[in-house]
């Protein structure tokens, strides 16, 4: 068998997922081909390259010094297809810029600001996922230009050789919804003991969520019951009070519920964009900035927050 680069990838999604069954998902192929595919790379170089274990697969000498040839050069064949595809698509269709995004508030005032600033750009598509990683995965592979995610404290992002980032937000606070009429709702500020016998909800498919809300309830001392699900559905089950939830600051509220910060700031995210050049953060950065920040005021209770911070520096 003679070598080829999707070897070399599923090396690297090996080595990145710590697991043959997670690698398997994110390349897009089931487990058992993965493991023949790994078995007969390992034949061909002449020796084990990772150690399968318990808790997952984990580099051996050998595996270490392959990947440290093979990620240059899976990187090196993903910016000459991104680079040529995009080269393609703007010599056949015009300039185009494709967006991905977690969720966000700063989406619709970036679209207008680029849509002013860019009038050349024939078309500007968006493109929203709950996976951060997955976005970041996209820019590097040439599917996306620019993604704008966020990661949660306590969940480093993984993101890919090759990239640039750009942080916009270093710690942005997460905030709480409750019902109108839940007691903590009366206080400007909630105190996660005041929670303590709530349900809470969260999207386990968002990369980090579930594992940064965990560690700043066990922190607290709570163990308090939780239901999985989206958010769309949670705000439904926090406005007749059945749940309460984490919520971005910029999050608005409704004549049934309120957005309140928790005392302390227990839980965080960072707020960055990513892209393939620097040219292409430049590009994009200043109005996703401005935007961010619109977005920023327009919610009460984050305006407050940060005028408290601003006032305490």
């Amino acid at each position: 068998m003679e070598l080829e680069v999707r070897h070399l990838r599923a090396l690297c999604a090996i080595a990145d997922t710590g697991s043959l069954h997670k690698a398997a998902r994110q390349l897009g192929m089931s487990q058992p081909s993965l493991t023949t595919q790994l078995r007969r790379i390992e034949q061909e170089i002449g020796g084990q390259l990772f150690a399968r274990e318990r808790t997952g697969c984990r580099p051996t000498p050998l595996g270490r010094m392959a990947l440290s040839r093979a990620r240059p050069l899976v990187s090196e064949m993903r910016a000459l297809i991104s680079e040529t595809k995009a080269a393609a698509a703007h010599a056949t269709e015009g300039p185009q810029l494709r967006i991905g995004s977690t969720a966000s508030r700063a989406i619709p005032g970036w679209l207008r600001r680029l849509r002013v600033r860019l009038p050349a750009t024939t078309e500007t598509s968006l493109q929203t996922d709950v996976s951060a990683n997955a976005l970041l995965r996209m820019v590097a592979g040439g599917q996306l230009d620019v993604a704008f995610v966020h990661e949660v404290e306590g969940s480093p992002l993984r993101i890919p050789e090759g990239l640039h980032s750009r942080v916009l937000v270093e710690r942005e606070p997460q905030f709480v919804f409750l019902a109108a009429d839940h007691p903590a709702a009366a206080q400007p500020v909630v105190h996660l003991t005041d929670l303590a016998a709530d349900r809470w909800m969260v999207d386990p498919t968002v990369d980090g969520e579930w594992d940064g809300l965990l560690r700043v309830l066990r922190a607290a001392g709570l163990n308090p019951r939780v239901l999985h699900g989206d958010y769309l559905t949670a705000a439904s089950l926090v406005a007749t009070g059945e749940v309460v939830t984490v919520c971005q600051p910029t999050s608005h509220a409704r004549p049934d519920m309120v957005v309140r910060p928790l005392d302390g700031d227990p839980l965080g995210v960072r707020l960055l964009v990513a892209a393939r050049t620097e040219g292409e953060l430049d590009s994009v950065y200043g109005e996703l900035e401005a935007s961010y920040w619109e977005a920023a005021r327009q919610s009460p209770a984050y305006d407050e927050w940060l005028a408290g911070r601003a006032a305490a520096a």
